[in-house]
């Protein structure tokens, strides 16, 4: 999952929904130089994107890119997700918990990440995280050409050369119906995961 949806499925807690957002800026075991709450965060993070490998609609998604790009299929269905997720936000989402609108929700997302000591984070995660917010990435997502910039920034700054992401945005539009589809089917299955995961954490004892 990207940015957007991993915000989303972490829930209330401003700890897990930062952990969220910098969960793959995150390296190693856990919770390394991370206070707990944060740390607990990034676990969620990282069970959230476990689920969606194994989750046949996230499969059907990566099988509908092409084979040249089949290699970085996941890292496009993530930022396909989060463009339908934006895009549908006030039908599907904001109706549920009492979600605010997307912008709110974003905002509070930056609000939150920018008030935790992010300094253990990986060389240029700070920039990351701060173009992020400058530019609202977030409500942004709901634009399919803001997908397309965001596949092709990745593909100069965040891998290694060459790579397949460069005009990655294009597979987008070849296949929408099909992937907003698997991703309504995918994020109802995740929403219930994620709450299970939150609920069997905080029913544990202290101590």
């Amino acid at each position: 999952m990207n940015f957007l949806a991993h915000a989303w499925l972490a829930g209330d807690l401003a700890a897990d929904r930062v952990g969220g957002v910098i969960g793959d800026f995150v390296k190693g075991p856990l919770p390394g130089r991370l206070d707990l709450p944060l740390a607990e965060g990034v676990r969620l993070h990282r069970a959230i994107d476990s689920f969606a490998e194994r989750h046949p609609a996230f499969r059907r998604s990566r099988a509908r890119v092409s084979a040249d790009r089949r290699r970085v299929a996941g890292i496009m269905v993530d930022l396909f997700y989060d463009h339908f997720l934006a895009l549908h936000w006030h039908s599907h989402v904001a109706t549920q918990r009492q979600m605010p609108s997307l912008p709110e929700f974003s905002a509070s997302v930056y609000r939150d990440v920018g008030a935790c000591d992010l300094g253990m984070l990986r060389e240029g995660s700070g920039e990351i995280l701060a173009r992020m917010r400058e530019e609202d990435w977030l409500t942004a997502y709901a634009e399919t050409s803001a997908i397309a910039r965001a596949l092709d920034r990745m593909s100069r700054h965040r891998l290694r050369q060459p790579n397949a992401l460069a005009g990655a945005g294009e597979e987008l539009l070849l296949a929408y119906a099909g992937f907003r589809d698997d991703c309504f089917e995918f994020l109802q299955d995740a929403a219930v995961f994620a709450a299970d995961q939150r609920s069997q954490r905080s029913a544990v004892p202290a101590g």
